[in-house]
C-alpha cells in the first residue's frame, strides 16, 4: 500500500507499457471485427439484443416483406456524462522533469501525474496536485486537455498532507474546477475520477462510489520506514492507477470532493483507491498559495511511543503508577522552544493535551496540527518520576 507515480521509477517501463497498451489496442480492434461479422447472426438468435442508448441502425420490414434501413440517432447523456463535462478541461497532466546530465544541463521527463486547475488570479492559474508527483523535480510541465503544454512553476509543497501548488500563464486555460464539500459525502454516491493514467493516457475517465469516508492511511515522510503521520482518506472503487495521482475525485454535480493519492497495489486487490478530502485539503492549498508552506503549530520535543518502551522501564525509569499504557515519552526538548520554555523535561510522559488522551506519537502530532494554531495556549498533561503534572505552553511557528 502507499503512493504511486513515484518519479525515479513509473516512466523507466514507459515504452514497455506503450507497446504493451498498442499490442492491447490491436487486440481489441481484431475482437470488435469478430463482433461485428458476427452480429447479424447473433441478433437473429436474439442473442445480440440492440442497445436503444447507442447510435444503431434499425432495420425494419415493410408490408411487402421488403427490408428498410432506418438510420437513428441518440445523444447519450446521463449525470456522469454531465458531471464529467464540467470539470475534465480543468483536469491536466503533470510532468515532472529532473536533471540527467549535470554537467550539459540535460532534463528528462522522470514521472507523470495528474492535477486540477482550480484558481485563476490575474495572469496566472493554480493547479493542485500530490507534493510525491512533483518531488525532486528540476522542471515541471502542465499538460492541458487539449495537448498543449505550459511551463509551471512550484509555489509550494507539504510532504505530510502529500499535496502541492503550481501556478501556469492563465490565458491558456479555459477551464477551472469548483471545489465541493466532502465533508457531506456518503458511502454508496456515485464517485467519478479523472486523470492521466500511465503519464499518457490524458483525460482518462473511470466511475465507481464512494467506499468509505472515514479511512486513515500510515505516512512516512522521512523514509525511516516508521508512520510519521495517519493522513485521512476517501475510499473508493472508481479505478486509480499509477499517473491519476493528483487528479481529481468529483461527484455527480462535478464538484472536486478529493485529489486522488493512492491506492492498494497488490496483484489480490482490485478497486481500493484513496484521495484525500477536499475540505481537509482547503487549508493546506490556502497556506501553500500565501506562504509557498504550511505553517503548523511547534511544539518542541522528540517523542516516542509508551508502548515501545521495555516493562523494566516503564517500573525502574519512568515509574509510572499503574495503569498508564499509553502515551507518549519525551526522548529530547529543543532549546528554547515552547516546550523547554514551559518546563517539559525529558523521560516525561505526555498522557493527555487539553484534557483529551493521548495514546501515542500520531494521536500526539494530530492534536497539535489539526487542533491547534501558532500562538495558541495547550494545556499538557504528564508524568514525571511517576507523578501527575501539567504545563501550558505557547505555541509558535515551526520552523524548517
Amino acid at each position: 500500500m502507499g503512493y504511486y507515480d513515484n518519479p525515479q521509477s513509473e516512466n523507466r517501463n514507459n515504452n514497455k507499457n506503450s507497446r504493451s497498451f498498442l499490442a492491447g489496442i490491436i487486440g481489441a480492434v481484431i475482437g470488435a471485427v469478430v463482433v461485428l461479422l458476427a452480429a447479424p447472426k447473433l441478433a437473429g438468435l436474439g442473442l445480440f439484443p440492440s442497445d436503444n442508448n447507442a447510435n444503431e441502425n434499425k432495420v425494419l420490414n415493410d408490408q411487402n416483406n421488403n427490408t428498410v434501413t432506418q438510420g437513428v440517432s441518440l445523444d447519450v447523456k446521463s449525470d456522469v456524462t454531465e458531471a464529467v463535462q464540467v470539470v475534465s478541461d480543468a483536469v491536466v497532466g503533470v510532468i515532472n522533469l529532473q536533471r540527467t546530465n549535470f554537467w550539459e544541463g540535460q532534463v528528462s521527463e522522470a514521472g507523470a501525474g495528474s492535477g486540477v486547475i482550480y484558481k485563476k488570479a490575474g495572469d496566472k492559474a493554480f493547479v493542485v496536485t500530490n507534493e510525491h508527483v512533483v518531488r525532486d523535480a528540476t522542471g515541471i510541465e502542465v499538460t492541458l486537455s487539449d495537448g498543449e503544454r505550459l511551463e509551471a512553476e512550484l509555489v509550494g509543497s507539504d510532504p505530510l498532507m502529500d499535496l502541492a501548488i503550481l501556478q501556469v500563464d492563465a490565458s491558456k486555460v479555459k477551464k477551472i474546477a469548483e471545489f465541493g464539500t466532502s465533508s457531506s459525502v456518503k458511502p454508496g454516491e456515485p464517485a467519478i475520477a479523472i486523470g492521466n493514467p500511465l503519464g499518457f493516457l490524458e483525460g482518462t475517465v473511470t466511475a465507481g462510489i464512494i467506499s468509505n469516508i472515514e479511512r486513515t492511511i500510515p505516512v512516512d515522510t522521512d523514509g525511516d520506514g516508521a508512520p510519521d503521520w495517519n493522513a485521512e482518506v476517501i475510499q473508493t472503487d472508481a479505478s486509480i492507477n499509477p499517473g491519476n495521482s493528483g487528479g481529481a475525485l468529483i461527484n455527480i454535480a462535478g464538484q472536486v470532493i478529493g485529489i486522488n493519492s493512492s491506492k492498494i497495489a497488490q496483484s489480490a486487490v482490485e478497486g481500493i483507491g484513496f484521495a484525500i478530502p477536499i475540505d481537509a485539503a482547503k487549508p493546506i492549498i490556502d497556506q501553500l498559495e500565501k506562504y509557498g508552506e504550511v505553517r503548523r503549530a511547534f511544539l518542541g520535543v522528540s517523542t516516542q511511543d509508551l508502548s515501545e518502551i521495555p516493562a523494566y522501564h516503564l517500573k525502574e525509569t519512568l515509574k509510572l503508577p499503574d495503569g498508564i499504557e499509553a502515551g507518549a515519552v519525551v526522548m529530547e526538548v529543543v532549546t528554547g522552544s515552547p516546550a523547554h520554555r514551559a518546563g517539559i523535561k525529558e523521560l516525561d510522559v505526555i498522557t493527555e493535551l487539553d484534557g483529551k488522551e493521548i495514546a501515542n506519537v500520531l494521536e500526539l502530532r494530530k492534536h497539535l496540527y489539526n487542533k491547534k494554531k501558532v500562538g495558541d495556549n495547550m494545556k499538557i498533561t504528564f508524568y514525571r518520576d511517576g507523578k501527575k503534572q501539567e504545563k501550558t505552553v505557547k505555541l509558535v511557528e515551526q520552523t524548517y
